[in-house]
C-alpha cells in the first residue's frame, strides 16, 4: 500500500489489499485482503468490500454499500446509498454456498441508484442507468436506463447521465449534444 490516499481512522483495512492514489476510504468502513481498490475513488461511511472484490479507477460508492465477492466495478461506476449487490442466487443460512459465488460485472460509467438491488450474475452495461429502487434480474445493455420491480428498460442515457429522445435513428443529447445511433435494443455512440 501506498501512502497517496486516505483511510478514517474508524475504517478496518485487512492485508494484503492494494488501493490506488487519492482514493479516499471513509468512516467505518471494512475492506477484505485481497480487495483491489483503483485510483480516485471515493468509498462512503460504512461500506464493506469483500475479498477478490475489484474497484476499478475512478468509482464512488455511497454510504451503507457492501461490495460482495464476485462484483467487479469498471472506471467511473456510481453506487448510490444503500443499494446492494447479492452474490448467490438462492442462501440459506444452514447451507455453505460460497462455491456458488455468481460473477456480476458493471460497466464503465454505469450509475446504480439509491436503494437498488442487483441480483448477481448479470451484466450491466457501460454508461446505463438503474433507477432508485430497482431490482436487477437480466443483463442491462449499455447507456439503457432502467426502472422497476423487475427492472425494465425504459429509455436510453447520454454518457453524460441525460436521458435520450425516444425514436430510431441518430438522436443527440440535449444536454451535451453527443450523438447516437437507436436501433430497437441497442444505443451506439457515433
Amino acid at each position: 500500500m501506498s501512502a497517496a490516499y486516505f483511510i478514517h481512522e474508524t475504517a478496518h483495512v485487512d492485508d494484503p489489499v492494494q488501493i490506488g492514489a487519492n482514493t479516499s476510504i471513509w468512516h467505518f468502513c471494512h475492506v477484505m485482503p485481497g480487495a483491489q481498490i483503483g485510483a480516485g475513488c471515493n468509498i462512503g461511511q460504512n461500506v464493506y468490500i469483500d475479498r477478490d472484490v475489484q474497484i476499478v479507477n475512478g468509482c464512488k460508492i455511497q454510504n451503507n454499500v457492501s461490495v460482495y465477492k464476485g462484483v467487479t466495478l469498471e472506471d467511473d461506476v456510481f453506487c448510490g446509498p444503500s443499494m446492494v449487490f447479492t452474490n448467490v442466487i438462492n442462501p440459506r443460512a444452514f447451507i455453505e454456498r460460497k462455491n456458488e459465488f455468481r460473477q456480476t460485472r458493471v460497466g464503465r460509467g454505469a450509475t446504480l441508484g439509491a436503494n437498488c438491488t442487483i441480483v448477481c450474475g448479470w451484466n450491466i452495461g457501460e454508461y446505463a442507468m438503474v433507477g432508485a429502487g430497482a431490482v436487477v434480474t437480466s443483463d442491462i445493455p449499455a447507456y439503457a436506463l432502467v426502472v422497476g420491480v423487475p427492472g425494465r428498460r425504459v429509455g436510453w442515457v447520454c454518457r453524460c447521465g441525460v436521458r435520450l429522445p425516444e425514436q430510431l435513428g441518430q438522436v443527440a443529447c440535449p444536454e451535451c449534444a453527443d450523438r447516437y445511433a437507436i436501433d430497437g435494443d441497442a444505443l451506439k455512440p457515433l
